[in-house]
């Protein structure tokens, strides 16, 4: 019997540019220098995962792997770049052959090669978001779907049910019943739109950018040629942000690294937040499954944070049941402990917020070197009206200040419109939110409607011949619309039917006295079927409008309300620009926004059950998993100083009054040595 004789691999002494062994801290030396065969790096927060990538990268060049045998993937150009950069930095040459970049640039780029394949021309066009909503609009009428008589979804939302049901790689169907329920009773319909969809793409040799990944897919499963070329090509995979990708994605990854499974992921199974745009920390979990052998390594040493603020962090995520048991160790010297604070209510929270941002702007900390986070865009509210009464310069990076989103200006043209007739902005807002109602069509209703309002206000006397406390005679809004219906277009007939209705309702003395009432009733009046119909994120908009009623509840007429939002408003334009220049703005934004960012001083605000984390969470033991990473990427963000905060009363739509909150669940998890307790007091003066 013939016995086996092993070949060891032969390599010439390497002679290395790089010093590994110094340049790493131990951890990231380890994986940074791992033989081939797939390898799993958790690297957690602050802990230099681009730093453990990038030197990766060199490792292998130095070694003697050419550098057009690498591919490597992130999910932004910019890091991509930064990372490349660095690599050619640290050897001192050029890497133009090494392949490097997002998802979808390198599936364009294979593609571009290869689309004949898969039956499209290699000048295939890739469509931007307006694009695909106009070819999609066209694929609606073409069904003959009247979108009125259904409340059929807008193009932009039927495009998100698409793009979440081929990244997750679930069929339309199951998307709709996950995610978009109330479409359910249509998903025949909204199937027949996809293959029109589908058919007039390839038809005109069009891509839309989800098409760079799943085609990329067929490309790779249909031909085995392709398949293999690229698997031989591609001898070391590297990929950013593992616990980012979803199903698509960490398919294309299984399917390159089948024959040689040099595959090498770096992640934090605790920083994945991005389920609502498919992202599936299972894959992250589920590595060492899927790759037999593989090798894992934990990087825990953290360079951000002082030992208080990662002790409090270690704590706020170790209730997960689901995660790979890691510690965040801390390299910097000891500061200050992290703060719970109690305030009475939401106005309260502000307050303190500006105050203590203030303080610390005293004491040198810049305000552009402080963050507030927060759950959901409704929650930093009053935080936003506080600061601009205080003229404290910010910038909000979460998306537009909370009064200027189209969902509140919506709400408030219906206030403004029965406030003041002759409101044409506010008229006109609400007659294009119909359906068959555009510019054209809102100046002639327009017209119709002006005609019809008294040419003066005649304000009768009072006894004393003044005019000053008499109050005008209300026009009859609602009766006016009625008069104009006959110019309404067939699409319209039953929107302009229901918004005479609403505006006589909103008329009415008891609605109208209340402009929190008043907001009420525009939702419950047609306006939540309104947002589930144009948005994707109606949920969310949805809380944004229920909040703004809380809001209003402290105003006595809807004259006062407006009168304020105008205010403030014209307050944060105006006053704060001086102020700008020099940019030390303290930032405003969402935790989901925040990720990757660092700052001196960290606010994490509205920490109340039910708020953060949020209701729907509650329903199931994922999604509070996934808040309770999320709570962990928030207090991981700070460098120095952290602060967790919570109103202990908050209004509660559809109750009377406001209501005792409870503070949420990931504070009462921390043990009462990893904080202190500060509980606000009113200062006493005449």
């Amino acid at each position: 019997m013939a016995k086996d004789y092993v070949l060891q691999p032969y390599h010439s002494e390497v002679d290395l540019k790089i010093d590994y062994k110094e340049e790493l801290n131990q951890q990231q030396w380890e994986a940074v220098t791992c033989p081939p065969g797939p390898a799993l790096v958790i690297a957690g927060a602050g802990a230099g995962k681009t730093r453990t990538l990038t030197y990766r990268v060199a490792y292998l060049i130095e070694h003697g792997v050419e550098a057009d045998r690498i591919l490597l993937l992130t999910f932004t150009n910019k890091a991509a770049k930064e990372m490349m950069h660095r690599v050619a930095s640290l050897l001192g040459q050029e890497l133009n052959s090494l392949w490097g970049g997002t998802f979808h640039s390198i599936g364009n780029r294979l593609l571009r090669r290869h689309s004949q394949s898969i039956a499209y021309p290699s000048d295939f066009t890739i469509m931007d978001r307006e694009d695909a909503k106009d070819l999609l609009s066209a694929c609606i009428a073409a069904e003959k779907i009247d979108v009125k008589a259904t409340r059929f979804p807008k193009p932009d939302v039927v495009a998100d049910i698409f793009s979440q049901a081929v990244n997750r790689m679930i069929s339309v169907d199951d998307m709709i019943q996950e995610q978009f329920g109330y479409f359910k009773h249509l998903t025949s319909q909204i199937e027949a739109v996809l293959k029109r969809y589908m058919d007039r793409k390839r038809a005109g040799g069009l891509m839309d950018f989800d098409d760079l990944l799943v085609l990329w897919l067929e490309l790779l499963k249909k031909d085995e040629v392709i398949r293999q070329r690229y698997q031989q090509r591609f001898q070391y995979v590297l990929v950013d942000e593992y616990q980012d990708t979803n199903k698509l994605q960490s398919s294309l990854i299984d399917l390159l690294a089948e024959g040689h499974g040099n595959v090498m992921v770096v992640g934090d199974d605790s920083q994945s937040i991005y389920s609502w745009r498919g992202a599936d920390y299972t894959n992250i979990l589920e590595f060492p499954k899927r790759y037999h052998g593989a090798k894992t390594f934990k990087i825990e040493t953290n360079y951000r944070s002082t030992p208080e603020i990662l002790n409090l962090a270690n704590s706020a995520i170790a209730a997960n049941v689901n995660q790979f048991d890691k510690e965040l160790q801390a390299v910097r010297d000891t500061g200050a402990k992290p703060v719970v604070v109690s305030c009475n209510d939401a106005n309260e929270q502000a307050a303190f917020v500006a105050q203590r941002a203030l303080e610390l702007r005293e004491e040198g900390t810049e305000l552009d070197s402080m963050a507030i986070l927060y759950r959901s865009h409704f929650h930093a509210m009053e935080i936003q009206l506080e600061l601009t009464r205080r003229n404290i310069p910010f910038v909000i990076t979460s998306g537009i200040r909370f009064f200027e989103q189209a969902h509140i200006k919506d709400v408030a043209a219906y206030i403004k419109l029965v406030v003041n007739a002759r409101d044409e902005l506010a008229f006109k807002r609400l007659a294009k939110m119909l359906p068959g109602i555009g510019a054209k069509s809102a100046d002639k209703l327009w017209a119709k409607f002006s005609e019809r309002l008294p040419d003066r206000l005649e304000l009768p006397a009072d006894e004393d011949g003044s005019e000053e406390s008499v109050s005008a005679p209300p026009i009859e809004i609602a009766k006016i619309l009625v008069e104009c219906a006959a110019l309404v277009p067939k699409k319209g007939k039953a929107a302009w039917a229901q918004l005479t209705a609403t505006i006589a309702q909103l008329e009415d003395a008891a609605i109208r006295s209340s402009p929190s009432r008043m907001i009420e009733l525009i939702l419950d009046a047609g306006y939540e079927e309104y947002l589930k119909e144009v948005f994707s994120n109606y949920r969310s908009r949805l809380e944004d409008v229920q909040q703004i009623a809380q809001y209003a509840r402290q105003f006595e007429s809807p004259e006062e309300f407006l009168a304020q939002l105008a205010l403030e408003t014209n307050l944060d334009t105006e006053e704060r620009a001086p102020e700008t220049e020099d940019n030390e703005r303290i930032r405003l934004t969402s935790i989901h926004q925040a990720k990757g960012l660092e700052f001196d001083v960290v606010f994490v605000v509205m920490l109340c059950d039910g708020l953060f984390p949020s209701s729907r969470s509650l329903e199931n033991p994922e999604a509070e998993e996934e808040e309770r990473r999320l709570f962990y990427v928030a207090t991981t963000r700070a460098k120095n100083e952290l602060y967790l905060s919570y109103p202990m009363m908050r209004f509660a739509q559809g109750r009377t009054g406001d209501v005792m909150q409870q503070p949420s669940r990931f504070l009462n998890e921390l043990p009462e040595k990893v904080y202190e307790s500060w509980n606000l007091c009113r200062h006493s003066s005449f």
